[in-house]
């Protein structure tokens, strides 16, 4: 990975968070304070940081379904997305957007779901059934 992300969010409760980002989305766990905790997010490093504010979510139309911003995310390889996606079935995780396909049969044909972390920060997953189609227009 060339150009790895560092993305910090806010948390209320760090074990909640580890059970969910480790036992949930399989991440691994760096190092951690009694205040933060970095996790190893498919390559990345996203920081959760206790705190006491509440994430306020917003949503905004897309596909004619409600997409909560702010999210953030990560692009995996086809079948790694097929794989998660079964996998937070088993964990029975309540999809904001339930996994499906867009654009099928067309340029960025992609799959995609949202979910919630415990504490309300919202994760895309996507996959592009042609990696190199990423960023066409």
């Amino acid at each position: 990975m060339k150009h790895p992300f560092h993305l910090a969010f806010p948390v209320s409760n760090l074990e909640m968070a580890r059970s969910f980002y480790l036992g949930v989305l399989g991440c691994t766990e760096g190092r951690s304070s009694d205040t933060w905790v970095d996790f190893n997010f498919y390559g990345h490093q996203v920081v959760a940081h206790l705190s006491r504010e509440t994430r306020n979510t917003i949503y905004n139309p897309v596909d004619g379904r409600q997409v909560p911003v702010p999210h953030f995310g990560v692009v995996l390889e086809w079948e790694e997305w097929h794989r998660l996606a079964e996998r937070l079935r088993i964990h029975k995780v309540t999809f904001v957007t339930e996994p499906y396909i867009r654009f099928k049969g067309q340029i960025g044909e992609q799959a995609t779901l949202f979910i919630l972390d415990p504490d309300g920060n919202a994760l895309e997953f996507k996959s592009f059934k042609d990696q190199s189609l990423l960023f066409a227009r």
